[in-house]
């Protein structure tokens, strides 16, 4: 190994030892480095997640017919949890609505039934 390595390795055990007052088992300081790898991981992810998003809206606006998805990916990208909350609340509504409107046409369906019968 090099000895900038280690030497780095060893600055870098001291701060967490400092941080935690106390050394780190082996056990520790590999769970410590797993969730270390998974943040960057995920932060990884979404920002390939991001730039895609980015490309779909730049042809969704390139593509008149497209323009209303290109704006809600807009949205979207500008507003990630108000625009998640806001499709939650949308999806919820429509649910109701499907429900209610299955209710009136078996209602309207057991009135026609009834009168020619």
């Amino acid at each position: 190994m090099e000895p900038s390595f280690t030497t780095d390795k060893l600055e870098q055990e001291l701060k967490q030892a400092q941080q935690f007052g106390r050394w780190l088992s082996d056990e520790e300081r590999l769970a410590l480095e797993e969730e270390e790898t998974k943040a960057l991981r995920v932060i990884e992810q979404q920002r390939h997640r991001r730039v895609r998003l980015i490309v779909l809206t730049g042809v969704c606006v390139l593509i008149p017919p497209l323009w209303g998805i290109a704006a809600g990916l807009s949205f979207y990208l500008l507003f990630p949890e108000t625009a998640k909350r806001l499709a939650l609340i949308a999806s919820g509504g429509l649910i109701v609505l499907a429900v209610l409107s299955a209710l009136v046409f078996g209602f309207l369906l057991i009135t026609i039934a009834s009168l020619l019968l």
